[in-house]
């Protein structure tokens, strides 16, 4: 009898050890879809429309949307509603630029998405998008506060779809 100690080397899970950590990483990348945390930037007549779909708690806590930052500290979305100036397209950019990454913008409402019925004023900027990037686009003037429920879905769907890709 060889009385020898036997080497049992690392425990392994499942037949592919080498990509046990892939679930877990999933679940973590998955996640950051389901926590997040918006920063209201309310400009005009859209902002009330935002303020109604953010004080209705149980619509966005089924979605793992957080309270609304009131100075952007630990936002990773940023929701533009209404109006956006020439004048407040700096502010707006530098706002941004102060959001930790990775930052998400949703244009909420007509106004934002692209001047609205202001359009053709020689002070309106024709679109958020001009300034920052857009992730998501909620049409309307003013959108139902619904509107902004579905505009959340749709980013989770685009996050979760960059994580995996």
């Amino acid at each position: 009898m060889d009385s020898a100690p036997t080497e049992l080397g690392l425990p392994s899970v499942g037949p592919r050890p080498e990509v046990a950590a892939e679930p877990a990483r999933y679940v973590l990348d998955r996640g950051i879809g389901y926590s997040l945390w918006v920063f209201d930037l309310g400009l005009a007549c859209c902002a009330v429309e935002l303020v109604a779909a953010a004080t209705a708690h149980e619509d966005f806590r089924p979605l793992g949307v957080g309270p609304f930052e009131p100075d952007g500290g630990r936002a990773d979305v940023m929701v533009v509603a209404g109006t956006v100036t020439d004048k407040l397209a700096p502010a707006i950019r530098r706002l941004y630029d102060r959001l930790p990454e990775p930052t998400h913008v949703i244009s909420f409402g007509s106004c934002a998405n692209s001047g609205g019925p202001y359009w053709d004023s020689y002070c309106v900027t024709k679109g958020v998008d001009q300034i920052v990037p857009v992730d998501v686009y909620v049409p309307g003037c003013p959108p139902r506060p619904e509107a902004l429920v579905q505009g959340i879905l749709k980013l989770q769907e685009k996050i979760e779809g960059s994580v995996r890709s």
